[in-house]
């Protein structure tokens, strides 16, 4: 994603820089109009890119870990050898320069060509490759594979009418106006021909034979796969209440979505967003931003308790009412008659627009079908691979066995999506990778942004550390003194360093 970018700042490194300049082992700095981030590891001083090529964060505020660099905004994470994007949710590579030394002084004058992804190989190269699903981690899947280097054929199977997008932006700057529609494209149009990726959408899988190792759509069409990753991703909960169905009332899922409740934007006057969760808060937020006012009617006491602890609910809601935004908690919507939408307390709110956010439901009925083991998702091992060998699923239908909480869960994180995809890729080609990155998400509210490590579906103990009314928090959540998981604001570093700590403790 591309942002405006202000002139470069720091030293030119043109002119060479002291090893004593640097910061943390780090200085930033620039070379012509290009801003140019230098780390120091061990003996070695690499010259990278000084912003994540995802959301433009800024790599100098990160975390260096071996040979590699953390963005501090949503944990992507770099190859400071190849600036190859190692980790979701930043696919693209940063750019690397050339490192000199002369005389006790750092130079950096000239742009290496881009080096090639570090690449493991296949071990076990299948022939044709099937996704069925066109997000997070079907999307990261078929890319990964083509950075391994396979040489395959691809089928991306997409009910999408869209290419992959950039999803969380659906809910945040491009609905509230901020970030055009340009920007959501994970790939433009010409990659996937480019790549060799046959992307397929409005394509509607509608049957797995197992045995004949073949999937079918709903036009009829018969694909063959040797191996197959079920990326079918979750769809939004639908309320069944009378008045759902009109043209003003939608979910918040594809880009169809996200563009019909912007056209309704335009000239609206009043919002009603049912469900006080992630998804139904930071659609408030956005309706705001452009000038609607907004009623946010929901079940719970306090939004988002059940995900982040009482305190961080009431933070939430009080930074919401801040920004205008109208509660009805503890109560839901029974009716849409035309523009009015019923409360089950009695009251009633005329809308222009209502954006439903109660929740998604893994999409499993084509796992199902195919005699998958299900467990609330699909089953999967540390590699991802289902009951039925050659066959992985990734994403929100996948439940696998998490070595950080030592139980076997299923999320619905953009992130870790991506992620799985990516190790699904690798496994595809045999290379037996386990899936043991710690989970991760975001979510933005306003100018607060809101991460979270780790899993933790109960806790016995919320430890808060700063202050969570003046945005500079970090709070533990622990289970029988056990860590499962951190929140924070505006924490970055500590963020970072709670995510490695998580992964250098989790289990063998």
């Amino acid at each position: 994603m591309a942002q405006d970018q202000s002139p470069p700042t720091g030293p030119d490194l043109t002119q060479g820089v002291a090893l004593a300049d640097f910061h943390d082992g780090k200085l930033a700095g620039h070379v012509g109009d290009d801003e140019v981030l230098l780390v120091r590891g061990g003996t070695e001083v690499f010259a990278v890119a000084a912003h994540c090529t995802h959301y433009h964060g800024p790599l100098a505020d990160g975390l260096v870990v071996g040979d590699s660099v953390r963005c501090p905004w949503h944990h992507a994470c770099f190859d400071l050898r190849t600036g190859e994007a190692t980790r979701a949710p930043a696919l693209s590579p940063i750019a690397v320069w050339k490192v000199e030394q002369q005389d006790g002084r750092i130079l950096v004058r000239e742009k290496r060509e881009q080096p090639r992804p570090r690449v493991k190989g296949a071990v076990d190269a299948p022939g044709r490759i099937v996704i069925v699903g066109g997000g997070a981690a079907g999307f990261a899947a078929a890319e990964m594979l083509r950075r391994q280097d396979y040489r395959g054929s691809i089928v991306m199977l997409s009910n999408e009418a869209a290419a992959p997008v950039d999803r969380p932006n659906l809910s945040k700057d491009y609905l509230a106006g901020s970030a055009p529609e340009d920007w959501l494209p994970l790939r433009p149009d010409d990659f996937y021909a480019e790549a060799k990726i046959d992307l397929r959408l409005k394509a509607e899988v509608t049957s797995i034979d197992v045995n004949a190792r073949h999937v079918v759509t709903s036009g009829g069409t018969t694909i063959p796969y040797d191996r197959l990753l079920l990326a079918t991703g979750a769809e939004p909960v639908r309320l069944p209440i009378p008045g759902a169905d009109q043209p003003h009332v939608h979910v918040l899922r594809s880009l169809a979505d996200s563009r019909a409740i912007i056209a309704l934007a335009d000239g609206a006057r009043r919002a009603v967003v049912i469900g006080a969760s992630f998804i139904g808060l930071e659609a408030a937020a956005s309706l705001r931003a452009r000038n609607i006012e907004v009623h946010v009617v929901g079940l719970e006491q306090r939004p988002m308790e059940r995900v982040l602890g009482p305190e961080m609910g009431d933070f939430v809601r009080a930074l919401h009412e801040e920004h205008g935004v109208i509660f009805h908690l503890g109560d839901t919507v029974t009716a849409i008659d035309g523009k009015r939408a019923t409360l089950k307390s009695g009251g009633s709110i005329e809308a222009d627009i209502v954006v439903v956010g109660v929740g998604v439901r893994p999409r499993l009925g084509l796992a199902d079908q195919a005699g998958l083991a299900i467990d609330r998702g699909v089953t999967v091992n540390a590699y991802l691979e289902t009951s039925v060998p050659g066959i992985y699923a990734a994403g929100d239908i996948a439940r696998w066995p998490d070595p950080h909480s030592l139980q076997n869960i299923r999320v619905e994180h953009w992130v870790v999506a991506e992620r799985q995809g990516q190790t699904a890729a690798r496994n595809m080609l045999g290379q037996r990778e386990p899936f043991h990155a710690v989970p991760f998400f975001w979510s933005q509210h306003y100018d607060v942004p809101i991460n979270y490590v780790g899993h933790a579906e109960k806790w016995d103990e919320i430890v808060v550390d700063g202050d969570i009314a003046g945005k500079d928090c970090l709070l533990q959540y622990k289970r029988n003194g056990r860590l499962l998981a951190v929140a924070s604001i505006y924490r970055d570093i500590a963020s970072l360093e709670a995510e490695l700590a998580m992964e250098k403790a989790r289990s063998p």
